[in-house]
Formats: C-alpha cells, sequence, structure tokens
C-alpha cells in the first residue's frame, strides 16, 4: 500500500491509536458515571415522592382508625341507652376515610416497586457501549493483520 494513499486513520501509529483509545475510554466512563449519577438522583426523587405519599396515607390511616374508634364508642354507648344515630353516621365516615388512606398507600408502595428504581437508560447505555468496543475491537484486530 502506497503512504500517498493512505487515509489519517490508516496512517496513524499504534502508540496514537492507544493514546486515542485511552482518552475515548476515559471520557465513555465519566459520561456513564455522569449518566448514572443523573438516572439514580431522578429515581431518589421517585422514592422520596413514594415515600410522601405512604406518610400521607398513614397519617389519612390513623384518622380513619380514630374515627372507627368514636363508631365503636357511640355503639357501645347505644348499648347502654337507646339512642342509635351517632354511631352508624361516626361509623359510615369512618370506613370511607379509611377506604381512601389504603388506595392512598397502595398508589405509595407502587410508586416504590424496585423495578420503578433501576436505572434503565444508564444499564442500557453500558450494554451499547459494550457492544460497541466489542466491534470497534474486532476491526482493530482486522486492521492489525
Amino acid at each position: 500500500m502506497d503512504t500517498e494513499n493512505r487515509t489519517p486513520r490508516e496512517s496513524s501509529s499504534f502508540g496514537t491509536l492507544i493514546s486515542n483509545l485511552t482518552h475515548e475510554v476515559t471520557a465513555l466512563v465519566r459520561n456513564e458515571v455522569e449518566l448514572t449519577k443523573a438516572e439514580m438522583s431522578e429515581k431518589a426523587s421517585q422514592a422520596g415522592t413514594g415515600i410522601g405519599a405512604i406518610a400521607a396515607a398513614g397519617a389519612v390511616l390513623m384518622c380513619g382508625f380514630l374515627v372507627l374508634l368514636a363508631a365503636a364508642v357511640f355503639g357501645l354507648n347505644t348499648v347502654l341507652p337507646p339512642e342509635t344515630t351517632p354511631w352508624l353516621s361516626a361509623l359510615i365516615v369512618g370506613g370511607i376515610v379509611v377506604i381512601i388512606g389504603f388506595i392512598m398507600l397502595q398508589s405509595g408502595k407502587k410508586k416504590l416497586k424496585a423495578t420503578n428504581l433501576k436505572p434503565d437508560r444508564t444499564i442500557a447505555s453500558v450494554r451499547n457501549d459494550k457492544q460497541l468496543a466489542q466491534h470497534h475491537q474486532g476491526q482493530a484486530k482486522e486492521q492489525l493483520k
């Protein structure tokens, strides 16, 4: 092969190629670390939202429990005197509050699922980088033959 017909890639020395490879791999690793940091920050924010929803659901459930206790008190009170209306309204309100709290709790738990916290973009990017590196390694072997 003539030196006049060589492309800049072909005329690069082995040392230059290794130096370029080192710089590119370093930049790639830095970029992957930055992507991981950004994605984990996003996932932590989602986890915080889920934890907040669970805390709010716990507070609502506690209120519902207190209302149900009040209903039990009114119900027990009806055993002694003949009045029945106060306990029934408290029981209905308490049941509704507990149902709302349970729905909120399930929503918060769903936001905290482990699959939602996995850094999917980073994993896909690292897999892509691995395939690209294997491809370039194969090309480099072919060029060295």
